[in-house]
């Protein structure tokens, strides 16, 4: 059975830092695609980042982009997300995806999800 546990979320202040992680147990995903989405009050789901398996090509929303970095360790079969210069509009709870053939920015493409972690962003 396969379990996705994210860590990392948490409170901070406008222009600092956060680190989200997201380890997945009970099969191998190295040659998958991996990915984070978020949600944010009373909004839909949106995509923020995507990385292949290798982890050399990794693809970002707009919105987050030269802001976040995404990357993978496979022997871990953990995903990353590094969040600088967070600002109020970051706030949301964020959601880990495993399971993609190509990195995407549908969440369908995705079979295993973690929990989320809420990131709020204070002004």
């Amino acid at each position: 059975q396969v379990q996705v546990v994210e860590t990392g979320g948490g409170l901070v202040q406008a222009g600092g830092s956060l680190r989200l992680s997201c380890a997945a147990s009970g099969r191998t995903f190295s040659s998958v695609a991996m990915g984070y989405f978020r949600r944010a009050p009373g909004k839909e789901r949106e995509f923020v980042a995507t990385i292949d398996w290798s982890g050399t090509a990794p693809k970002y929303a707009d919105s987050v982009k030269g802001r976040f970095t995404i990357s993978r360790d496979n022997a871990k079969n953990t995903v990353y997300l590094q969040m600088n210069n967070l600002k109020p509009e970051d706030t949301a709870n964020y959601y880990c995806a495993f399971g993609a053939y190509k990195p995407s920015p549908f969440p369908s493409e995705y079979g295993y999800w973690g929990q989320g972690t809420q990131v709020t962003v204070s002004s």
